[in-house]
């Protein structure tokens, strides 16, 4: 629908934005989706993961932690949704264990 696709864009664009809070916006209203709305993300799984997979991996420690604690409580809300996605998700997330960071670390 019109308003799917709507929300779909204003997540990708907050996901996607210079300004490391709009980003971290951008990763809270994902997770949001996830709880209210999973079917939309699970029928557009690859277009936002492709997008989400690179929070996972953000330059800004803040931004990191928070897509990694959120994908902890994704998962259960996606389940086997996520499979198109497993290989990129699984790379990115296991990149974190290298994190001196102890958030990014521990999340």
């Amino acid at each position: 629908t019109v308003e799917e696709t709507d929300q779909l864009r204003e997540l990708e664009n907050l996901l996607t934005a210079k300004d490391f809070q709009t980003r971290m916006e951008g990763v809270a209203l994902l997770l949001d989706h996830c709880k209210n709305n999973p079917q939309l993300i699970s029928a557009n799984i690859v277009q936002i993961f492709d997008v989400f997979v690179l929070r996972l991996q953000d330059c800004n420690k803040k931004v990191n932690q928070q897509a990694l604690e959120s994908l902890a409580a994704m998962m259960p809300l996606l389940g086997e949704s996520l499979r198109p996605m497993l290989v990129p998700v699984v790379t990115a997330v296991t990149d974190n264990l290298n994190s001196k960071n102890a958030g990014i670390y521990a999340a």
